[in-house]
């Protein structure tokens, strides 16, 4: 109460929430773990349990075939690691704390630091094991060629804002039905199994199983790094402007319910639960 307001310029106050959303990724990057190491490797583990099962899921089928030629694992990776970054992401962000969450009776803490500290701590521990993952694969077994490197970890970061933009929707949405909203985001990410289209190519689709996929922006992200990363293959039914438009909208559809809840929100809602 007793307290003199100063009035900050904003560049000040830029600084001041780059500190404090700094401070917040380095808090949500360790509450995965008690070890920074140990999450790292767990998360690392779990990407390279995923590309060994969908290797030998296509081994065993006999579909190594319609992969693009060239290096079969990199196309299986491709995949994969679009696929973790964008529900690692969701996840994420739809767990951050909310307008009724103690932390948020600390001053500079606000809403919208948890919401980026949640989604830029999800994307610091994938790219780092990206990185990690094709370094060890470049050096021990077979050297790696991307065609467009910047193009293809463009998509990674169009997989990742999308995720963001869905976990916010989710975010905002919880308050007002957490059960409905914990239900529908573990469908969210296990539809994703599928209609990632980590598995299949969209040049390879027919029209009406294309149309089962089109919707969903991870497909035109993975389809579109595909492009990018083999130079055999030219993506004629997907298209990253999709992605990034999708995720323009749900993004100012999330602030817009954010700051609606944020004004309504109350901790009687969860104590009558």
């Amino acid at each position: 109460m007793f307290q003199q307001r100063t009035q900050q310029s904003w560049i000040s106050g830029f600084v001041a929430l780059t500190e404090v959303v700094f401070h917040s990724v380095v808090r949500s990057v360790r509450s995965k773990h008690n070890n920074a190491f140990a999450a790292l490797g767990l998360n690392i583990l779990q990407a390279v349990l995923f590309v060994a099962a969908f290797y030998v899921m296509f081994a065993l089928l006999g579909l190594r075939g319609s992969a693009i030629r060239g290096d079969f694992l990199l196309y299986v990776m491709s995949g994969i690691f679009l696929f973790m970054v964008h529900t690692k992401t969701v996840s994420a962000v739809a767990g951050a704390e909310g307008p009724s969450s103690p932390m948020m009776q600390h001053a500079p803490m606000n809403t919208m630091v948890a919401i980026l500290s949640a989604a830029i701590g999800a994307l610091y521990i994938q790219v780092l094991s990206l990185f990690i993952i094709l370094f060890v694969y470049h050096v021990a077994f077979t050297p790696l060629h991307i065609e467009e490197p910047a193009a293809a970890f463009g998509m990674v970061l169009l997989a990742w804002i999308t995720g963001a933009a869905v976990g916010l929707v989710f975010l905002v949405l919880k308050p007002w039905a957490p059960g409905f909203v914990s239900i529908l985001t573990m469908i969210y990410q296990r539809a994703n199994m599928i209609a990632s289209g980590k598995m299949f190519l969209a040049n390879t689709l027919p029209s009406f199983m294309l149309a089962m996929f089109d919707w969903n922006p991870l497909f035109h992200c993975i389809d579109q790094s595909r492009g990018f990363v083999f130079i055999n293959y030219n993506p004629h039914f997907s298209s990253w402007q999709y992605a990034a438009w999708v995720a323009l909208i749900l993004i100012v559809i999330g602030l817009m319910g954010e700051f609606y809840t944020r004004r309504n929100v109350s901790l009687s809602w969860s104590a009558r639960r």
